[in-house]
């Protein structure tokens, strides 16, 4: 995992196109927007009324429902669908895109999606992956917010096949958003977000569930701290799953034995494991997790 430097002096953008313009494509669309960093940006969704709202916040300059339409003079193409529909959208952008423009997507997964879009990608447009790690509970471009990647660490994930001024491009990009920019293999970044951002939604939804609502509706600070993560829209997440449940699968494992432990040491009563058990997380936590 190595921080990025070079430069690809492509700032701003003449036209990007984001294709999906819900929390992350909205909040891209107003930085962009707001830093200069784009003289036009088109949004592109399913529905008009939810493409009227993102105008109305000013989330993008013009709104379409035709996908080849928006990206036939677009220098740079964003996907922030969820990601289970990405590798269809960059098939159907692919032919209508300029043969020099460049394509990245938001997806919280990488390692098929990138290898899905380099295989589309050919000669006939240069993509790099990326992931921002900037999403929220709230969904839909009513909770897209300019400043939303200020500070978030933003993972690039180059190739072996990754064109190197492409790979500048994007990583400069969001700099000028405000994130830090990491790069980081496609596999290795499923491997660790698996076990840092999926495996943590997942045990959220499953303390909600396991909790009656005569207890939910005493829930305290710690308890909406928890779970907070569990609001997250589901469709996105069910996806986010699905697409990389080999790594969730290995992480839920460990979480696991780490509940059998617990299991062990309550039914024991034993009080120095208990405690060391808890000191040992927080000591982790502390240190990796301080601010």
């Amino acid at each position: 995992m190595g921080m990025v430097g070079a430069s690809a002096g492509v700032l701003p953008f003449r036209t990007v196109a984001i294709v999906g313009v819900g929390l992350l494509g909205g909040s891209l669309g107003m930085a962009l927007r707001e830093r200069r960093l784009a003289r036009r940006v088109v949004g592109v969704g399913r529905r008009q009324a939810a493409l009227d709202r993102a105008l109305a916040l000013g989330a993008a300059d013009e709104a379409t429902v035709d996908l080849r339409a928006a990206v036939r003079e677009a220098e740079l193409v964003v996907l922030a669908t969820p990601v289970g529909a990405m590798v269809g959208v960059a098939r159907e952008a692919a032919d209508a895109m300029p043969r020099s423009a460049l394509m990245t997507d938001v997806g919280s997964t990488k390692a098929r999606l990138v290898s899905a879009i380099e295989g589309l990608a050919g000669g006939r447009f240069r993509y790099v992956g990326a992931h921002p790690m900037a999403g929220s509970e709230k969904r839909g471009v009513d909770g897209a917010a300019a400043g939303l990647f200020d500070g978030a660490l933003c993972f690039v994930t180059p190739t072996p096949r990754t064109d190197a001024r492409a790979l500048a491009a994007v990583s400069e990009l969001w700099q000028a958003l405000g994130a830090r920019v990491r790069c980081l293999d496609p596999a290795e970044h499923d491997r660790l977000l698996a076990s840092a951002s999926h495996l943590p939604h997942l045990v959220a939804a499953a303390l909600v569930n396991s909790t009656t609502p005569d207890a939910l509706a005493c829930a305290g600070p710690g308890f909406r701290d928890t779970s907070r993560v569990a609001s997250g829209d589901p469709r996105m997440w069910a996806d986010v799953c699905l697409q990389n449940r080999e790594r969730i699968l290995d992480a839920l494992t460990r979480f696991e034995q780490q509940a059998s432990a617990l299991h062990r040491i309550l039914s024991d009563g034993d009080e120095p494991l208990l405690l060391a058990w808890l000191e040992s997380a927080k000591a982790a936590r502390d240190h990796h997790l301080s601010q």
